[in-house]
């Protein structure tokens, strides 16, 4: 046993390509809501629901869906936001907008 040896000896050394132009590892990424207007309608409305998801004054969202979340804290006087409501009216029968992040139920 002579030598010591190294984790590369075993796994060929990679190196990786740099990221496009203007790109800087210390950038940190943009703040929520900064990107929007490059999204498309329906990824808006989508990072809209995934917010009131992530939104803890509205109470749990496991187990129940996303309006009747919204509706629950409407009656608890909890002002939910009224853009959530359209937008669930707007899509009644799709899942991915009806159902939160951490539906327990499968689809």
């Amino acid at each position: 046993m002579g030598r010591k040896r190294f984790i590369t000896d075993s796994y060929p050394v990679v190196k990786k390509r740099e990221g496009p132009p203007g790109h800087s590892k210390g950038e940190l990424a943009p703040e929520l809501g900064e990107d929007t207007q490059s999204l498309s309608q329906e990824e808006a409305e989508l990072e809209l629901l995934r917010q009131f998801d992530l939104a803890w004054q509205y109470g749990p969202c496991t187990g129940i869906s996303r309006m009747q979340r919204w509706h629950r804290a409407e009656q608890m006087g909890l002002k939910p936001p009224l853009e959530v409501h359209q937008v669930l009216k707007a899509h009644p029968e799709d899942s991915r907008f009806q159902y939160s992040l951490w539906h327990l139920y499968p689809l």
